[in-house]
């Protein structure tokens, strides 16, 4: 059984929270399609880099999808490149 993922590459609206005693950042909610989307957990967070550009990806889940943001810290634009219903085909 495999689980649907959809490519994406869509802006979208995040709010996040900077935690000052963790040195992170959190993302609150995602904004996508005219819908809002709280964020109930974060999975994994890892950064790369493209040429000089550092990317921030966070896999967050809201109530009932699964979401892949990117993070572009040099242009703060937020990027969604993934999502899931987390059910078979």
């Amino acid at each position: 059984m495999a689980i649907m993922i959809q490519k994406i590459s869509a802006p979208v609206s995040v709010s996040f929270t900077f935690d000052s005693k963790k040195r992170k950042i959190f993302p609150k909610w995602i904004v996508w399609s005219g819908r809002l989307y709280p964020v109930v957990k974060i999975g994994l967070h890892h950064t790369y880099r493209q040429g000089r550009i550092l990317y921030h990806v966070f896999s967050v889940t809201s109530k009932n999808l699964f979401f892949r943001l990117v993070l572009n810290t040099e242009s703060l634009h937020w990027k969604l490149e993934e999502i899931s219903d987390g059910l078979p085909d």
